[in-house]
């Protein structure tokens, strides 16, 4: 059975941040101690880009307001032995969602990761 590679995007709201720096850094942070505390060690965390839509620059996904901050995020996990693409999805969606709960999630990209000899 094929092994993927399964990205999410994750809403996670920050209270008490002074800038986007500070909002970034607390919310990496808290996610990667929910995961490291539900043992999933092997799970990829980091800060959200989007996209200017006049420029098209790119930016971090970031939102300060009245000192509470909605940050993007990138999560990212392998999936082994899955059965298909829909397979790997709900594993990682199932994994991921019981250690962040009421953190929304959407993925955004499953990818069939090649086979090592």
């Amino acid at each position: 059975m094929p092994n993927y590679a399964v990205g999410m995007e994750a809403a996670w709201l920050v209270h008490d941040v002074s800038d986007a720096d500070d909002a970034i850094g607390v919310a990496v942070s808290e996610a990667g101690r929910r995961l490291n505390n539900a043992d999933l060690e092997y799970v990829d965390v980091e800060n959200g880009f989007t996209f200017c839509p006049a420029c098209g620059e790119q930016f971090d996904a970031v939102l300060v307001a009245a000192n509470t901050a909605m940050v993007g995020l990138v999560v990212e996990m392998d999936v082994l032995g899955a059965e298909s693409e829909e397979h790997a999805e709900r594993i990682a969606k199932s994994e991921v969602g019981g250690a962040l709960k009421e953190v929304p999630l959407e993925v955004k990209e499953v990818r069939e990761e090649e086979e090592d000899e």
